[in-house]
């Protein structure tokens, strides 16, 4: 086994191997993406507590039964057997694996957000810098050809003065995931602004590319609660005479999701257990919690939220996370001294004060829609990763732990700010 620390700027004469821990929707995507580079990496083992999950992705990856565990602990227990391995447990569970991962050796592909509380994050950082461990968060967004091509021609806008971003999560996702799914309450995952928008404000550091210095933030529960509940709702949208005028209905989401591809028919695959049939989803409606009225549901996680942040040298930038959209791209202006860009995850248009001309650049390599695989970001952190650790090119990690900790630093502190009414100055430690 060897770390990319040991060969920088050596290529090894073989595939480093790489272990999943956790193969779930995430872990199983990166896997089938590692797999297209035969070349440069072997996926060699497993840990997934699922059977059927377990024994579907040790087909697909022709791993042998003494390669396949079912849980970290037990492939742990076997001692090191990869170069390296991608963590992408559930995010409470993130902090143990990689702690024990990175005192046996692995460099470690970790799943955002590093953990849910600042503790565990912080802790995490601190297990890499005792051990050596090379470790990189997902944050996609890093590697996407938007924001390569956004940071290369930002200078054309001269000085930064400042940000407006905006991340529109659409109605119905958020209605799938946040109100009837798995991240719909704090105590059993983490607050929204971790959860669905620590890219974000990871990505506006990235962009700026100035230390965070003093954050504030506002935001709530307001639209999916009891008391918004429409007059003769039922508790269940299968049985619920007003269904049809609602724009959450549950019945239309997931009966959608069976006649059309895309992100409907992936929430109706997570709501009916992996099944796309009539009776699976008239189950999962009647019976499951994606079948709840949006509004009674358990959910206690904010629907909107803004955020403030000062960076060095007073750059600021405004942040809105927001249920109330379309299911579409980011959309960011970035205001500088020379002239204004605009982005939107794909597209990039830059106007310049002096000629009062506009430049639109087109970053998709084939047209296609920027909402699948994170506008390529999927593909490009795993390409990196793996190619860092095959030819010994550390500079290819551009989501490394400590920057990572960082921005992840500022999102609790924004989340402090919201809960306390108050603005927070963010250490230089």
């Amino acid at each position: 086994m060897i770390n990319l620390r040991d060969h920088v700027g050596e290529a090894l004469d073989r595939p480093i191997t790489l272990a999943v821990v956790g193969a779930g929707a995430r872990g199983a995507a990166y896997a089938e993406l590692a797999a297209r580079w035969p070349d440069r990496v072997r996926v060699v083992a497993v840990a997934e507590p699922r059977a059927g999950v377990r024994q579907e992705f040790a087909a697909r990856h022709e791993l042998p039964p003494e390669r396949v565990f079912r849980c970290w602990k037990e492939l742990a227990d076997f001692g090191r057997i990869a170069d390296a391995v991608i963590v992408a447990t559930l995010d409470a569970d993130h902090l143990a694996p990689t702690e024990v991962f990175a005192g046996q050796g692995y460099d470690i592909l970790l799943e955002k957000p590093i953990a849910p509380t600042e503790s565990e994050t912080v802790a995490i950082g601190e297990a890499a810098a005792r051990t050596g461990a090379m470790i990189a968060v997902c944050h996609v967004m890093r590697y996407t050809p938007y924001t390569r091509k956004l940071r290369e021609v930002l200078p054309r806008i001269g000085d930064i003065v400042s940000v407006e971003h905006l991340e529109p999560i659409g109605w119905y996702h958020f209605a799938h995931s946040f109100v009837r799914g798995n991240w719909r309450r704090e105590d059993e995952t983490t607050f929204a602004l971790l959860a669905k928008s620590c890219h974000d404000i990871d990505w506006l550091g990235h962009v700026v590319g100035r230390r965070a210095e003093r954050v504030s933030s506002f935001g709530g529960l307001r639209h999916f609660r009891a008391d918004r509940r429409p007059a003769g709702a039922a508790d269940r949208c299968l049985e619920c005479p007003v269904e049809r005028a609602c724009a959450y209905s549950a019945v239309r989401l997931y009966r959608d999701g069976l006649r059309h591809g895309g992100t409907k028919q992936y929430f109706t695959r997570v709501a009916t257990g992996g099944v796309l049939t009539e009776e699976a989803v008239t189950r999962a409606l009647a019976e499951g919690p994606y079948g709840r009225c949006v509004y009674a549901s358990d959910n206690d996680v904010v629907d909107h939220q803004v955020v403030t942040i000062e960076y060095e040298g007073g750059i600021t930038a405004a942040f809105t996370m927001t249920a109330f959209t379309p299911l579409e791209n980011r959309h960011t202006k970035l205001f500088g001294t020379q002239g204004q860009l605009t982005g939107d995850g794909r597209f990039i248009n830059i106007y310049d004060f002096l000629s009062e001309e506009t430049t639109t650049i087109d970053t998709s390599l084939d047209g296609s829609s920027t909402a699948e695989g994170h506008a390529g970001g999927d593909a490009a952190l795993i390409e990196s990763f793996v190619t860092a650790l095959h030819e010994g090119r550390p500079e290819l990690i551009l989501s490394g732990i400590q920057e990572s900790v960082d921005s992840h630093r500022v999102v609790f502190a924004a989340e402090r700010a919201r809960r306390t009414a108050t603005v927070q100055t963010l250490s230089s430690s």
